[in-house]
């Protein structure tokens, strides 16, 4: 039985989770000043992905405490390449002053060559990168205007097996349509509402030191509905909820048990197959492009790919109504970490 939240404080005085479990809106505060685990444990992060069908736009603004990470990535799926532009700042410490709710509170930073700025908007959420010195100097430009009307969410809140202090806040938005222009090196890319989508990942956490952790994501439309989901596990313990949910025209639905089953070798090179323990969430995915990373610096060590590429099968919402999906522009990523 999974256990739906109540409102009230994230964490207590100790800095344990005050409750576990899910919610369709951010029902728990947080704050950073509650967290009692070692400082360098702290993860604050924002994650936009806004795609279109053949290109695609992803930007990270993340606080790791001991490392700050900026990063803007571009997809082409036509040709099935991407480029990234990354920027990394030693010891922020909060210094990124990471919003404490995903509903208030605006993010700008810069550093070196790459400026990022979020800002809340009525019923919108603004999302602007400046990187002169993307793509070996072409420069990309971006401006997305991300449309939240009243809308369900996915919440969750976690606790880590043995480590009381530890806990994942998270907080995925999806289906939010997106309206505006990236520019690179003077090729202007146009963002559409009625066909362009976009997901926010915040998360807030304190964290163990070596975690994997496997998500998916897809916005879109179904027969003519706005449709989306969100899966994943690894995120700490979720025997009280799992963070899977569909979302159909605003409204959640929520799962049980989401198995991830990867293809042997390259996790490109073959398609993906995920089910689900109450058999409502049956999907295939063909992998389009990779976008890996491997880095490894003994004691900090992160190894990601996040594949996209297009789910096809079906799922079953709360009232029992089947929906047929095909070929669902989306991700899905497996990530090791030890940070």
């Amino acid at each position: 039985m999974q256990h739906r939240m109540g409102r009230g404080d994230l964490l207590d005085g100790r800095g344990a989770l005050v409750e576990r479990g899910w919610a369709t809106e951010e029902v728990r505060r947080y704050r950073r000043g509650a967290v009692r685990a070692h400082p360098l444990r702290i993860k604050e992060w924002d994650y936009y992905c806004v795609l279109a069908q053949d290109y695609g736009l992803a930007v990270t603004v993340a606080d790791n405490d001991y490392l700050g990470f900026l990063g803007v990535t571009w997809f082409d799926f036509r040709a099935r390449t991407y480029v990234s532009h990354d920027v990394m700042a030693p010891f922020p410490m909060g210094k990124m002053r990471m919003p404490e709710s995903a509903d208030a509170g605006d993010v700008h930073v810069m550093h070196g060559k790459l400026d990022i700025r979020y800002t809340h908007e009525p019923g919108a959420r603004r999302v602007q990168v400046r990187a002169p010195a993307f793509g070996d100097a072409k420069g990309l430009e971006a401006d997305l205007r991300l449309m939240q009307p009243p809308m369900d969410r996915m919440v969750i809140a976690t606790p880590f097996a043995g480590a009381p202090r530890s806990f994942y806040y998270n907080q995925k938005i999806n289906c939010l349509r997106a309206d505006g222009v990236v520019n690179i090196g003077g090729e202007r890319f146009v963002f559409r509402p009625q066909e362009a989508l976009g997901v926010l990942d915040w998360g807030r956490g304190a964290w163990t030191y070596d975690n994997t952790w496997y998500w998916g994501s897809a916005s879109g439309f179904v027969d003519g509905r706005l449709f989306g989901f969100n899966i994943g596990y690894g995120f700490g313990d979720t025997s009280a909820a799992t963070e899977n949910m569909l979302f159909v025209d605003g409204r959640a639905h929520k799962l049980e048990q989401v198995t991830f089953h990867l293809p042997q070798g390259a996790l490109d090179a073959a398609p993906w197959r995920f089910s689900s323990s109450d058999g409502r969430f049956e999907l295939t995915f063909a992998p389009i492009v990779d976008r890996a990373s491997n880095a490894d610096m003994g004691l900090i060590a992160s190894k990601q790919n996040q594949v996209f590429g297009r789910f096809n099968g079906q799922v079953v919402l709360d009232d029992g109504e089947t929906l047929t999906i095909t070929d669902l522009l989306g991700f899905a990523e497996k990530v090791h970490n030890r940070w």
